[in-house]
């Protein structure tokens, strides 16, 4: 295993690649004192904001690229009030606030059918879910039917353009909203089990009816049924907070599964039912804070990993 560092020297809260990033090597990462981009896979790094000419550190908690980002270069970072946009990959920056108090950005998701709807959605602490649906210019707050406004994650159907579907991880449970975040119910879910730090959909949802959602105390969490029934996962060993879920694009055919708990990086390619360390406990020494994968979780495909002292790991 060959492994590239960089040190940051805080930690990495998130991490995203461009979907061509084995050419360009364009990434970046977000953390308390800002954003930073790099233009050589990781290895150096350099301050995204430069161009805002800020007097502070701005704190970014979460950075997403849009997935049409080859064409639109669209990159969004979620900071305490609002949120910045991107159109130049992170070179230039415009700023989209929210209404006040400034609520704190804990996750950010874009419509798949984002090229055409232009639709994004932001989760917040108190605050509940933001909706854009001009690319990020304004912004308003959705949140009829939401009983929980402590939004730790949300996620979307590959299938939101015919199905307008998405889910909000709260402090209490799960929430579920048929109609583009217009009126939200909650899901059939353990209270026990919350509060909920990530979800995933399977990339075949509209034929599968698969989520993962990862607990901060009991792991993780599956449902095949669109939320209506779920079940525990490897209670051993992924007991504790499950932090992060990453699902290989053909999910459906091999099972792939990436979950960041909170001892390490642990992989499942047979649909959850045995797990192993990935890539090692060695490398992982210092705590995984974020991850990327910027070429799914084929054997030998690249594994951008934010550590908990602020290194950054290209393995």
């Amino acid at each position: 295993m060959m492994c590239a560092e960089s040190q940051l020297q805080e930690i990495v809260y998130d991490l995203a690649v461009s979907p061509d990033f084995e050419e360009d090597g364009l990434c970046f990462a977000a953390r308390a004192s800002g954003l930073y981009r790099s233009e050589d896979g990781g290895r150096s790094w350099q301050d995204a904001y430069a161009s805002l000419e800020l007097s502070a550190a701005l704190t970014t908690s979460v950075v997403v690229v849009s997935p049409g980002f080859e064409t639109d270069r669209s990159v969004f970072a979620g900071v305490p009030g609002g949120v910045l946009r991107s159109a130049d990959a992170g070179q230039s920056w415009q700023v989209a606030s929210f209404p006040p108090p400034a609520p704190f950005v804990s996750s950010l998701v874009i419509s798949p059918n984002y090229a055409r709807d232009g639709t994004l959605f932001v989760g917040t602490l108190e605050d509940g879910v933001f909706r854009s649906g001009d690319r990020g210019t304004h912004w308003a707050a959705w949140n009829f039917g939401l009983l929980d406004l402590n939004v730790l994650a949300l996620g979307v159907s590959p299938d939101y353009g015919r199905d307008e579907t998405l889910f909000a991880g709260t402090e209490s449970g799960i929430f579920r909203s048929s109609n583009g975040g217009r009126a939200w119910r909650e899901v059939d879910f353990d209270s026990g089990w919350a509060p909920v730090l990530s979800l995933a959909l399977s990339p075949g949802y509209a034929e599968d009816g698969t989520l993962f959602a990862g607990s901060e105390t009991h792991g993780l969490l599956r449902t095949q049924d669109e939320g209506a029934t779920w079940q525990r996962l490897a209670e051993e060993p992924l007991s504790g907070a499950l932090n992060s879920i990453t699902l290989a694009p053909d999910f459906a055919e091999r099972g792939e599964v990436l979950v960041l708990h909170e001892d390490g990086l642990w992989v499942t390619r047979d649909g959850g039912q045995t797990w192993t360390v990935w890539p090692s406990r060695e490398a992982m020494a210092a705590g995984v804070a974020s991850l990327a994968t910027p070429r799914g979780l084929a054997p030998g495909a690249p594994l951008l990993v934010g550590l908990m002292d602020g290194s950054v790991l290209h393995i």
